[in-house]
């Protein structure tokens, strides 16, 4: 089933007036940090301009906060909210923006993690007053464990990613997005199991905007699905996995991606770290790598890839993104929930 724009509208309805309006900041190319270049200058030739959506800011470090808010608010208002609460599984922010939404609404959030999961939201969470469980190596067998739970209490089972409460929720950025520019080209988004791309392209398409789907290359369930014509599973290896390490794509997802205007792209982890060490060496901007991931489409050829690609159309794979000249460009730096020690640590990103 498609996702609808009248849904992403009922959505900006529902939870108006408690979630951070997006702040948008144009890229300003040719800045110089102690002697090192930036690596966005290396990026698009053509004159074109970039615009930072700093949605990183958002209640509990993430988009994730719309949709969940969406979806609890849609059952408190429906009067299907249980008593054992709400319960998610999660790679972590999902499970935050769930815990953070569940104490609004007054109920108890059970969050299921993979063991791996960063302890900087293990603690989070459990500051939100979450049970918190952890289950496994991958967010998979967290989810399976979720739903055993949910099946044995009667909690609600909400989803990180695959329902159509919260894909609308996500979307909601980018109708805040094109508010405030709308004279958008294109918007930039990175991809896990495809709820907030679902979202905004949804929107996007509505609008006539082209959508950017990015990847790590080695977390790609959404341009293997593409590439299949349908969800498959898919080997999790990123330094990205935490929050794009979905082994299947959402069927909303797949069918929002294929379209004429929406294009997918896979990056390199080198090309991730790089772009989130750049935002933080000349931008002072601490991301997590799932937010870097979107950004590192517009650096360009790295060692680890040989020339530019120019975006190709639905059903193939590009390896970067290159904006056209006088193209407005939008990307989504989509959380923030990250240890910033290892970038203050770190050899600037043009020497790594």
């Amino acid at each position: 089933m498609r996702l609808m724009h009248a849904e992403v509208k009922a959505a900006i309805d529902r939870i108006d007036g408690r979630i951070r309006p997006v702040t948008l900041a144009r890229l300003d190319p040719g800045a110089v940090s102690t002697g090192h270049p930036d690596p966005l200058d290396e990026g698009p030739v053509q004159p074109c301009e970039v615009w930072l959506a700093m949605e990183h800011m958002q209640h509990t470090g993430s988009f994730k906060a719309r949709g969940a808010l969406n979806f609890l608010q849609t059952h408190q208002d429906a009067g299907t909210l249980p008593k054992a609460g709400v319960t998610i599984a999660s790679g972590g922010n999902a499970g935050l923006a769930c815990a953070w939404a569940a104490r609004l609404q007054g109920v108890r959030a059970t969050v299921f993690l993979p063991e791996t999961a960063p302890a900087v939201k293990i603690a989070k969470l459990r500051s939100y007053g979450a049970d918190v469980r952890l289950v496994g190596s991958e967010y998979a067998e967290a989810l399976a464990a979720c739903k055993a739970f949910a099946a044995t209490t009667g909690a609600l089972a909400s989803h990180a990613y695959d329902h159509h409460l919260i894909a609308a929720g996500a979307g909601t950025l980018m109708e805040e997005i094109r508010t405030q520019l709308p004279d958008v080209d294109t918007v930039v988004v990175a991809v896990g199991g495809g709820g907030l791309f679902t979202g905004v392209a949804t929107v996007a398409q509505y609008h006539g905007i082209r959508t950017v789907a990015v990847e790590p290359e080695n977390c790609r369930a959404l341009n293997a699905a593409i590439e299949a014509g349908e969800p498959v599973d898919v080997t999790v290896d990123s330094i990205a996995a935490d929050s794009l390490g979905a082994r299947r794509a959402s069927t909303m997802a797949l069918h929002a991606a294929q379209h004429d205007r929406t294009h997918s792209v896979l990056v390199t982890d080198h090309q991730i770290v790089r772009a989130r060490q750049a935002l933080w060496d000349h931008r002072r901007l601490a991301v997590e790598h799932g937010a870097a991931t979107a950004l590192a489409a517009l650096l360009g050829p790295d060692q680890h890839t040989a020339q530019w690609d120019t975006a190709t159309p639905a059903g193939q794979t590009g390896r970067s993104y290159r904006p056209g000249s006088g193209e407005k460009v939008v990307v989504i730096l989509c959380g923030a929930n990250t240890d910033p020690s290892d970038l203050a640590n770190a050899p600037h990103s043009a020497q790594s």
